[in-house]
């Protein structure tokens, strides 16, 4: 018996992501876990629909908690991730530029290198992991 690969979705609350998580759960068997940290732009009315589906699972957490994203690595081997969580809002963005430093840039970062970390530890059973971001 296989089993299910796993996908996150980071920022699958706000707008795009839930449609991606939809997508995802209606044309392929993966299961997906949604990773927001549910700022302005995150909403968990736009994923109310998935929660009754066994292959989904809602995580609220900041990708710029590295532990927190490492254990979540190793507990549920992802063989991808779509990285969509960020901070969007431009008008935000001039009254306080650190918060999209932090998310944008360091988060990105803080989930890079996890993901690296953990295709290295898998070494060859990872060839097929996929790391894409939309920005």
């Amino acid at each position: 018996m296989s089993k299910t690969k796993t996908v996150f979705v980071t920022g699958g609350a706000g707008f795009i992501g839930s449609a991606v998580v939809g997508e995802l759960l209606s044309s392929t068997d993966f299961s997906v876990i949604n990773i927001d940290s549910l700022t302005y732009a995150g909403n968990l009315a736009t994923v109310a629909r998935f929660e009754g589906n066994s292959r989904y699972r809602f995580v609220q957490m900041d990708i710029c908690e590295e532990k927190a994203m490492h254990n979540l690595f190793t507990e549920k081997q992802p063989i991808g991730v779509i990285h969509l969580a960020a901070e969007s809002h431009v008008d935000r963005s001039i009254g306080g530029s650190g918060v999209f430093v932090q998310t944008n840039i360091v988060g990105t970062y803080t989930l890079l290198e996890t993901a690296r970390h953990f295709v290295e530890s898998k070494g060859r059973e990872c060839d097929e992991f996929l790391f894409h971001h939309v920005s």
